[in-house]
């Protein structure tokens, strides 16, 4: 049997064409069952459905996916999957690289592209902590998502509500949701009680 994985990170992704061209690539690959997955923090190892996908592969059973990185992205662990794999008779299709023979080129082929993946992952992280560092460095940073309301906003939207308009009424005149305004209502009430 010819298994198909894919997998996106964010429901964003979901909706856009990333998960359908993912899908579309393994079916035209000949897989008969494709199992998709939308997974997004922890690690490349906290897939779920890719675990009970890997523990259902047999001998004579094939996995595609369209990349590397939809597989593993460390050495260490690309090299344990796929001799797993390997040692169960299954054959491992990646779509931008090709099948991958359990031969001694095949494992130095799959370990140099784990090996870049890795290091991109890497690299990317690197640079990640490198800009929040310079970002600290700003008096005026703050850690998280910046609000999206000013102090003023939030505060006339209130006053709207306390003047007898509706959640609805002041969210169509001030654009603020119903519970951004039930949060900061009670926020100031445990505030005045302190």
């Amino acid at each position: 049997m010819k298994y198909g994985y894919i997998r996106v990170s964010s429901k964003s992704q979901e909706q856009n064409t990333s998960l359908k061209s993912q899908r579309d690539a393994v079916l035209t690959a000949g897989a008969e069952i494709v199992v998709e997955e939308v997974y997004s923090g922890g690690t490349v190892k906290d897939r779920p459905k890719f675990s009970e996908l890997i523990q259902e592969l047999k001998s004579g059973d094939e996995l595609i996916v369209t990349k590397l990185d939809r597989f593993a992205r460390t050495v260490s662990e690309g090299t344990t999957l796929a001799k797993d794999l390997y040692d169960r008779g299954v054959t491992l299709n990646i779509l931008n690289m090709g099948k991958i023979e359990n031969s001694t080129i095949g494992t130095l082929l799959l370990n140099v592209m784990l090996a870049f993946s890795q290091y991109e992952k890497d690299m990317i992280n690197e640079r990640c902590r490198e800009g929040r560092m310079i970002a600290r460095q700003n008096p005026n940073y703050k850690e998280g998502r910046p609000k999206k309301f000013s102090r003023e906003q939030i505060k006339l939207g209130l006053a709207l509500l306390n003047e007898g308009k509706t959640y609805k009424q002041v969210e169509a005149m001030t654009g603020i949701s119903k519970s951004t305004l039930i949060r900061a209502k009670r926020k100031n009430a445990l505030d005045s009680n302190l």
